[in-house]
């Protein structure tokens, strides 16, 4: 018995130093990697688009599938119909969009000054003046910090063409990429399972199929909650009168994609606009933005979320954290459907560990009986 344990220590003992002499050697010819890397950067856009349009149209073509349509078939009459979804954005929405855009543009120094005029004229209400003494200057700081945001964000308006080759490049890869994930839906999990040894298969199957059911869960739910939610927002703004009401509905719709964090990016911008024009606005937009909160979160989640993701809120957002530092935008949208891979593959590992470790026990118990 004290043998074994000693063997098992040392073979332990000796897988470990064998895992860190190869990260110690992999540091050390990182320059071999480094076009793979730049491919990867290439790839991940598209790739992470494809996958997340898979699992949003996968259950249309099945659908389809079932109609007697063959796949390929249903494929590209998706794709025709969202041809003609874009044509009519292009005809209905664009114009409005584009107008409201250009506007904004031009009236970035209007609205630093009309924030600048609407905290002087707070300043000199008797009321709330007790509320700026001693930090007369607050108001100018406000300006100056919304200022350079605002810059930043025109500026990122206005060379939009400086990405029309990235752009270009994505339209171009995106629907080929796409078209081979859908139409070879049900080869890609035996092809994955078959990289998995003969004894652990059946445990495979099982952890694709849970990886497989919480993204597609994840994605389909939460596309379907905040294109909701944008629209409710839009119409909203649209009642209270609210300045760009368009795009400011727009921009909320990604940023919310974006767990916790999300949804408070995408009210300030709101906000920020809504007091531009009055502070009276600016608590409207609130009323708005709380309203249609309230309405995703305790109508529309519920009956929408088939189960809850499990993930505690303080992980999400170091998540969210962690995503963005390493990769932008793109890691903040994707850390948890990551993290949420990761944690299935993990607890799956462990558990064939730990069962492997009880039938290698089982005969010693008997032994020693």
């Amino acid at each position: 018995m004290f043998l074994l344990q000693q063997q098992k220590y040392f073979r332990t003992s000796l897988a470990i130093i064998a895992f860190l002499l190869i990260l110690y050697l992999g540091s050390k010819v990182m320059f071999l990697f480094a076009p793979l890397a730049a491919i990867i950067r290439l790839l991940l856009v598209p790739m992470v688009l494809s996958g997340f349009m898979y699992y949003l149209l996968r259950p249309l073509v099945r659908v389809l599938e079932k109609k007697k349509l063959n796949r390929a078939f249903s494929i590209l009459l998706i794709y025709f119909l969202f041809a003609g979804l874009f044509i009519l954005f292009w005809i209905l929405v664009w114009p409005t969009l584009q107008e409201q855009i250009q506007n904004f543009i031009d009236n970035t120094p209007y609205l630093v000054q009309g924030l600048q005029d609407q905290f002087n004229a707070l300043r000199d209400n008797p009321t709330l003046s007790r509320f700026f003494q001693g930090d007369s200057d607050i108001a100018a700081r406000i300006s100056e910090y919304l200022s350079e945001a605002i810059t930043w964000v025109t500026n990122s308006m206005s060379n939009l063409i400086g990405v029309v080759s990235s752009i270009v490049i994505l339209i171009a890869t995106l629907p080929i990429i796409l078209y081979y994930m859908l139409k070879d839906d049900y080869k890609l999990s035996p092809k994955l399972q078959g990289l998995i040894p003969r004894k652990y298969r059946k445990e495979g199957k099982e952890m694709f199929g849970d990886i497989d059911s919480a993204l597609s869960s994840f994605i389909v739910t939460r596309v379907v909650l905040n294109v909701v939610l944008g629209i409710m927002l839009y119409i909203g703004f649209l009642i209270i009168g609210l300045p760009y009401s368009l795009l400011l509905a727009v921009i909320s719709v990604p940023l919310n994609f974006i767990p916790y964090v999300g949804s408070f990016l995408a009210g300030v911008p709101v906000v920020i606009v809504g007091f531009i024009e009055s502070p009276t606005m600016a608590i409207w937009s609130l009323v708005v933005i709380f309203i249609a909160q309230q309405i995703q979160d305790n109508v529309l989640s519920p009956i929408i979320y088939g189960k809850s993701l499990d993930v505690h809120p303080l992980t999400t957002v170091l998540l969210v954290l962690i995503g963005g530092d390493f990769y932008g935008i793109i890691g903040v949208l994707i850390a948890l459907p990551v993290y949420m891979i990761a944690k299935i593959i993990f607890l799956r590992v462990y558990e064939i560990i730990v069962a492997d470790r009880e039938e290698e026990a089982e005969p010693l118990k008997h032994e020693n009986l």
